[in-house]
């Protein structure tokens, strides 16, 4: 069981497994770039070997960007093609490449991902998008019983570049499974009457029918004999797509298996889905004020808060003893305004429903300091990636407040790459593109309902998009940025790299943030400033020093357990550098729908690596920056990004990251010193396979008697002497507040 909804289902057959040509051995390369090299007749003798497993930075190309090439000799016997069932075409994987390439076989152009520089509007990355290409068996360009040679143009921005990841690389005969699919992704699971309801979809891209039987079996966790199962027999008509639904008992971690057997060869589509688990409980429908118990400002600025309530509405809203200048809209809870005074005020936040009155006391800490707690919202990039819009930003916080995430506490809403156009060539203002007509009343839309507006830039002169960037205008956009309502700046290493030194020392580093620093510094609004540099430097012991308020402390995060494990585990190092106003980033939440452009799918991760996920960021102090399409966000993510109790030890007011305590084997224990004296204590599997953990409150250098509290269920375990015994589930957590 690998993940929640599979995109790629397997194809087994009963005859001998078809021929291949391996693309995962070595390969001839050579960076610059010439029209010659994809000839088939070039002669590469002299070029070097290169892995297309790893990207080249790794491999003795560090800061190399620009073009590079590579090629690929390889012979195509016709056995391949005569032992097949399907003999209409080959199948050719490369995996995924850094950032654009252009693909030959022996000189004919057979595909291209990304947009080079050179092309009409510009580069743009294609990174993550895995290369697969379809060849009819009669292809002239096909060179049967003879050599045949790859040739692949590479056009790398920054950071890694060309091949990387352990993707099939491979070319062989197309079958059912390139004609045949079964979508499980198009549609969420939803739970309604203690039952749990999915459709699904069978599609024939075939341009013959295709018939067989398609079976789907739900199995109660650990348990071999299924709870529910569906058989139908089916014909699938040239070009059909059919929906099937399930609907089947609530069981907790049930095992789906779906399979479809083709009549005449026997061959077998199959997946195996583990269905999603809620863990949070329902709202109270009794006011609840979310907040976290600080706040910071800086003095003379514009102000903008909103109180965060959870109950039923409508709702009033008070705040006591706030600081002069401010004010409250007691019918939406948004408090602005501007004081000039410093200090600590201590204001009770009071909201009342039909149902009763509740109140918390928040410190507004008026003084040099912002971000006193890690930023929680949105932002386009892991969604919409370029594609982003306007009407996407509005849709997106629309979706934010009808689904009552604002009232947990969720308030950015920050726009990646993909918003800049030109310069005005009279006075040099940074404009926008089509897609972002106004940037101002976008602003003021999100602003009026007590949301925060984000933007991206780089210190380069383009971003990682292709698009304008910051080089030399530093002062002015900072200014146009403050114009339009900005509160919030992410500022991305990218074409910087042209810029620096290849090998550039620390100073050198910091130099661009330093002088954004100092921009933002003139002008009168609280804009959380977020360093992205990919953690270059460990820049978790400096970023404070140049005004940053957060800062990548790796690369970029993609929806797989292996990203997952391989960014979040690794945070112990920066643990330490965690304070209040200044936080390790290990980049954007990869739940829900995302997708990096407008092709989206459900998160690959399974829900029990979510739950990690989401503990994980807890436990680090991290900023909770969500990364999916908010208007299709499903039960099951909704349920997950809205437990105050988790969100609260994010949030939590002592502003110090969880540490690893302690390893054994796959397991790991973290614990979170928090602001009232209790621990959060979380205990991650990083094993498949479920197991029982316990837990020495001694080795935790805890007392001999705990309290615990499970903060997913929210419930009180008991008391404890000593120790703690759990069950954890594989890629799992169990996240405990100990007192």
């Amino acid at each position: 069981m690998r993940t929640l909804l599979v995109s790629l289902f397997t194809l087994l057959c009963t005859a001998v497994a078809t021929a291949q040509i391996d693309l995962s051995q070595p390969w001839k390369f050579k960076t610059g770039d010439l029209p010659a090299w994809a000839d088939p007749a070039f002669d590469d003798r002299d070029w070097g070997m290169i892995s297309p497993t790893k990207d080249w930075e790794s491999q003795g190309f560090a800061n190399y960007n620009g073009y590079a090439w590579y090629r690929f000799h390889f012979n195509l016997p016709s056995s391949m093609r005569d032992q097949s069932h399907l003999k209409d075409g080959l199948r050719l994987l490369l995996g995924k490449i850094d950032d654009v390439d252009m693909v030959f076989l022996n000189g004919k152009k057979i595909g291209q991902m990304g947009q080079f520089p050179s092309d009409p509007g510009g580069y743009a990355t294609k990174w993550d998008v895995p290369r697969r290409y379809l060849l009819p068996v009669d292809d002239p360009a096909l060179r049967w019983d003879a050599e045949n040679v790859l040739s692949v143009r590479v056009y790398d921005g920054d950071g890694g570049g060309g091949f990387f990841g352990n993707d099939p690389k491979n070319l062989n005969m197309v079958d059912l499974s390139d004609f045949l699919s079964v979508d499980a992704t198009s549609e969420p699971f939803v739970f309604a009457d203690k039952k749990i309801r999915k459709k699904i979809f069978l599609e024939n891209k075939f341009n013959r029918p295709i018939d067989g039987q398609y079976v789907v079996q739900v199995f109660e966790n650990k348990k071999d004999q299924p709870t529910y199962e569906q058989k139908l027999d089916i014909t699938l008509n040239a070009k059909e797509r059919r929906s099937l639904d399930l609907d089947f008992p609530n069981l907790q971690r049930a095992r789906v298996q779906i399979r479809f057997t083709e009549k005449i060869t026997a061959a077998v589509l199959s997946a195996e889905l583990e269905t999603p688990y809620l863990l949070t409980p329902p709202e109270s429908p009794r006011p609840r004020i979310n907040n976290a118990e600080v706040y910071g400002a800086r003095p003379g600025h514009l102000f903008l808060y909103t109180i965060a309530a959870t109950g039923d509405r409508p709702m009033q809203y008070q705040a006591a003893k706030l600081p002069a200048g401010l004010r409250i809209d007691a019918l939406t809870g948004i408090i602005t305004g501007s004081t000039s005074e410093r200090g600590i005020f201590s204001v009770t936040l009071s909201a009342a429903n039909s149902l009763g009155t509740t109140s918390k006391i928040v410190n507004f800490v008026i003084g040099d300091n912002i971000a006193l707690t890690p930023p929680m919202g949105w932002n386009s990039w892991n969604c919409w990636g370029l594609s982003v819009s306007d009407a996407k930003v509005r849709q997106s916080a629309d979706a934010l407040l009808k689904s009552g995430l604002a009232n947990h506490g969720w308030n950015y809403m920050n726009i990646d790459d993909g918003w800049e156009a030109l310069r005005d060539t009279v006075t040099g203002e940074i404009l926008t593109n089509e897609k972002f007509p106004n940037m101002r009343g976008l602003a003021d839309y999100l602003h009026s309902h007590g949301l925060k507006m984000g933007i991206y830039s780089s210190p380069g002169p383009f971003t990682c998009g292709g698009y304008t960037a910051t080089w030399q205008h530093e002062e002015q956009d900072a200014m146009t940025w403050a114009k339009w309502g900005v509160d919030y700046l992410k500022y991305d290493w990218c074409s910087y790299g042209q810029i620096a030194p290849a090998s550039p020392n620390l100073k050198e580093m910091q130099r661009p943030y330093r002088v954004m620093q100092a921009a933002l510094a003139k002008t009168n609004r609280d804009i959380v400033y977020s360093l992205c540099q990919y953690g270059m430097g460990n820049v978790w012991e400096w970023g404070d020093q140049v005004g940053g308020n957060l800062w990548r402390t790796t690369g970029d995060i993609t929806d797989t357990w292996e990203s997952l494990e391989g960014i979040g585990f690794q945070q112990n190092i920066s643990a330490p550098y965690a304070k209040s106003g200044h936080w390790n980033d290990p980049d954007m939440l990869i739940v829900g729908w995302v997708g990096w452009g407008d092709k989206l799918h459900q998160t690959r991760l399974t829900p029990s690596e979510q739950y990690t996920h989401i503990s994980l960021w807890a436990m680090l102090s991290a900023p909770l920056l969500i990364g999916c399409d908010l208007a299709r966000l499903d039960d099951f993510t909704k349920n997950l990004l809205s437990n105050d109790e988790v969100i609260a030890i994010d949030q939590d007011a002592a502003g110090k990251a969880g540490r690893l305590v302690k390893q054994d084997g796959d397991t790991q224990i973290w614990v979170k010193e928090l602001n009232d004296g209790s621990r959060a204590v979380a205990i991650f599997n990083r094993n498949m396979a479920d197991r029982n953990v316990t837990v020495n409150w001694a080795e935790l250098g805890l007392k001999n008697y705990a309290t615990v509290r499970d903060v997913w269920r929210q419930q009180d375990v008991g008391k404890f002497k000593k120790t703690l015994t759990t069950a954890v589930y594989g890629h799992g957590v169990v996240l405990l507040r100990v007192y």
